[in-house]
């Protein structure tokens, strides 16, 4: 057990006379104590005041309002289901009494200054719990325990429950986990050791800076409550973010094309055109220098182009899918073939970019056109069967809820995406921040990827019910239904190599889900499952030194995703080199560099205008 020790050195728990470590949560000037606690509680009524004002906080599609009134609802109905067994629930029951009654006992044993075993433990490893108290003071340990036992008791009780079927057992897990996370002791004052010290360490003057800080993420946020998850002041697109050298050459009503400066005195013949989600910015490939997969593949000798997608206002409502295809990646790669003078280009696809690429190929492949030489696809599904945590969206009355909203405005905002994406990770994209920010009352670390996952951007109503009805809700592209165009789609058409990175932690898109999609192509496909999740298994740059993560490899293309591990050959560190490894044989001779815009001309440097635009 880890013992915290004071400022002396010696252990601070354990003491017989002090088994609660009572000196640690002693007010040290109770006149400012009391002002601070006063101050905390009349700016708490100004703020709520504001939320409540705030219509767009109430309850509605894809807020955590309605997440948490859908988790009530679905836990109830379990609970129905397990009150529908007494005998079976009476037994669950006595079980879960059993338990609290051991960890109360274990409390009184430890308080009378006794050694005890704690009644339950850990498994594996919580950051949440990381704080000696959590372990060393019969309080904090009580609360800990309690948590843990209820978590697991729910979390059997769920598994054992019979006549759920995989869509229903899902949504309960998925709530489950959203309400547990919410339930832990670390995210109340009273039970969080972390949290108490400091209120007594500062006269509570934690708890005003902290309401401050929930004032000012209120003042800042869109649609929804935005959580500071960084500092916001530590970057800025242009400056410190997004700073490769290149230039816009081209621009339409949906999306800026960039070109890069070369850094090396030749270049491949074939360059690269890369499309990046636009539920996102695409500065996420262009982070710090030393994270820049833009720069990285410069760096390589090739010519890049990437699209920077519009951040799209109601004018732009009826925008389609067919119309981001058209207007969006056949008329970037249009223009790259017409700067480079290159019949083909490489191109690369990120998440729902890459779903976005894979549609625009099966398209080109009914059409007998072949304006590609390969094709990568980074964290992309095109078979959503198993997409996971995402398809809990996308039923029928969410989809209703969404597409009432959309209609009146034009555009899902970012914050509302933004927050399902939270939701999914709960315990390490709310809760944490929500401790330090408002409970602590400090201000968040600088972390670029925090950043920019906060900078989030609006959706084109009609392009994003298309994309989640289409893909998400009838799986259409996999079962070879869906048209574009008037085209029908079949990924078994598109026959060019492609190079396929999953991320094997990824939870928005899975990696069996991204494997399954990687078999439906019909021509070579490299599968690369890299260490990590959805972001830092990407942007995971090469450090020799240091390698970081890894990723696996199979030669073979086995029927599912265990069968592809269990053959697989491990890599320590970035699969970047492994990927421009693929790339290079295919990218043609060595040619002069190319400067930007030498044919088409130039509009503004580079991150360009678009990707620069807030709500």
């Amino acid at each position: 057990m880890q013992k915290r020790t004071d400022e002396t050195g010696s252990a601070a728990s354990g003491n017989a006379d002090d088994p609660l470590n009572l000196k640690d949560f002693q007010v040290r000037d109770p006149e400012e104590f009391v002002h601070n606690l006063v101050t905390m509680f009349d700016e708490s009524r100004r703020v709520m005041d504001r939320l409540v004002e705030k219509s767009d906080n109430q309850i509605g599609a894809y807020s955590a309002f309605q997440e948490l009134n859908d988790a009530t609802k679905t836990m109830g109905e379990l609970w129905q289901v397990w009150l529908s067994d007494p005998p079976r629930f009476a037994q669950a029951q006595s079980e879960l009494a059993t338990g609290f009654l051991d960890i109360w006992n274990n409390y009184l044993v430890r308080v009378m200054g006794q050694e005890a075993d704690p009644v339950i433990e850990i498994q594996g490893r919580d950051n949440r719990f990381k704080d000696p108290d959590w372990d060393d003071n019969p309080y904090f340990s009580y609360w800990k325990q309690a948590f843990l036992l209820t978590s697991r008791w729910s979390e059997k009780m769920l598994a054992e429950t019979d006549g759920l079927d995989e869509e229903h057992r899902h949504k309960a897990e998925f709530h489950l986990r959203l309400l547990l996370s919410a339930m832990a002791p670390t995210n109340f004052p009273g039970t969080n050791p972390e949290v108490m010290r400091e209120t007594f360490r500062t006269n509570a003057e934690n708890l005003v800076r902290g309401i401050n800080n929930l004032a000012h993420d209120l003042e800042g946020s869109g649609d929804l409550l935005k959580i500071s998850q960084t500092d916001a002041e530590a970057f800025e697109v242009g400056r410190n973010l997004a700073m490769t050298p290149g230039k816009v050459i081209f621009q339409n009503a949906v999306c800026q094309l960039i070109q890069y400066a070369p850094t090396t005195e030749t270049v491949r013949t074939v360059p690269m055109l890369i499309v990046p989600p636009w539920i996102n910015k695409f500065y996420i490939l262009d982070l710090t220098e030393q994270k820049s997969f833009v720069r990285f593949l410069v760096s390589k000798g090739i010519t890049v182009f990437l699209m920077s997608w519009v951040n799209p206002g109601p004018e732009l409502k009826h925008k389609t899918f067919a119309d981001y295809m058209h207007e969006g990646v056949l008329t970037a790669a249009a223009k790259v073939r017409e700067e480079t003078g290159e019949q083909q280009t490489h191109v690369l696809g990120y998440c729902v970019g890459g779903t976005l690429l894979a549609s625009t190929l099966a398209y080109l492949a009914a059409n007998k056109e072949a304006p590609f030489r390969s094709a990568t696809f980074l964290t992309t599904q095109v078979d959503f069967q198993h997409a996971g945590d995402l398809k809990l969206f996308t039923d029928e009355d969410q989809l209703t809820a969404l597409e009432a909203m959309m209609e009146e405005r034009g555009y899902l905002d970012g914050s509302r995406m933004a927050t399902v994406f939270n939701m999914m990770r709960p315990a390490d994209l709310i809760w944490p921040y929500v401790i330090n920010n408002y409970l602590m009352g400090k201000t968040p670390f600088p972390f670029d990827l925090l950043y920019w996952n906060q900078d989030s951007t609006r959706l084109p109503a009609d392009n994003h019910t298309f994309y989640l009805r289409e893909f998400y809700r009838d799986n259409k592209l996999a079962r070879n239904e869906m048209s574009v165009s008037g085209t029908k789609l079949d990924l078994g058409q598109v026959t060019l190599p492609i190079y396929e990175l999953a991320a094997r932690e990824d939870h928005i898109a899975p990696a069996r889900s991204v494997y399954f999609g990687s078999r439906l192509f019909g021509g070579d496909t490299e599968y690369v499952l890299a260490g990590s999740g959805h972001i830092a298994g990407v942007i995971n740059p090469p450090n020799p030194s240091k390698p970081k993560y890894q990723f696996w490899t199979n030669a073979d293309r086995p029927e599912t995703l265990d069968a592809f591990i269990d053959g697989a050959t491990e890599t320590p560190g970035s699969w970047w080199n492994h990927w421009v490894a693929w790339l290079t044989p295919k990218s043609g001779d060595l040619v002069p560099p190319r400067e930007p815009g030498e044919k088409l001309g130039t509009i503004e440097d580079a991150p360009g205008s678009y990707v620069r635009v807030r709500h």
